[in-house]
C-alpha cells in the first residue's frame, strides 16, 4: 500500500513541475494557483516576478449549504472581485497538479463570470 502512495505522490509532484514549467505570472498577468484540500478550496494571484501574493480567496467548509463545487464557484468569484478592484482583467491559470474537472472547473468559470480572462 506505501509504494502505490509513494507512487501517486511522485505522479502528482511531476505533474506539478510540467504545469509549472509553463505556467508563470507577471504584474500584468498575474498567475492564478488553485489549491484544494478535502474540505476547502483556495485560490491566490501571484506575481512571480516579484514574489508576491496580490489577492487571497478561501472556501470554508460549506457547513451543509451548497455543495464543494458550489464554494469553489464563489472563490473563483471571489478572486475575480479582488482581482478587477486592484485592476487586473486577465490572468494565467495554474491548476497545480489537478485535472480540470469538478471544482477547479467550477474555480475557473466562477473567476470567468466575475469578469477575468485566461
Amino acid at each position: 500500500m506505501a509504494n502505490k502512495q509513494k507512487a501517486k505522490a511522485v505522479r502528482e509532484l511531476r505533474r506539478r513541475r510540467h504545469v509549472r514549467r509553463r505556467v508563470s505570472g507577471t504584474a500584468e498577468r498575474p498567475r492564478l494557483s488553485v489549491y484544494k484540500s478535502l474540505r476547502s478550496t483556495i485560490a491566490q494571484l501571484i506575481d512571480d516576478d516579484k514574489g508576491v501574493t496580490l489577492a487571497y480567496s478561501v472556501s470554508g467548509p460549506t457547513a451543509g449549504k451548497g455543495t464543494k463545487t458550489d464554494a469553489a464557484k464563489a472563490v473563483g468569484k471571489a478572486i475575480a472581485a479582488q482581482a478587477v478592484e486592484k485592476g487586473i482583467k486577465k490572468i494565467v491559470f495554474d491548476r497545480n497538479h489537478y485535472l480540470y474537472h469538478g471544482r477547479i472547473k467550477a474555480l475557473a468559470e466562477g473567476a470567468r463570470e466575475g469578469g477575468l480572462e485566461f
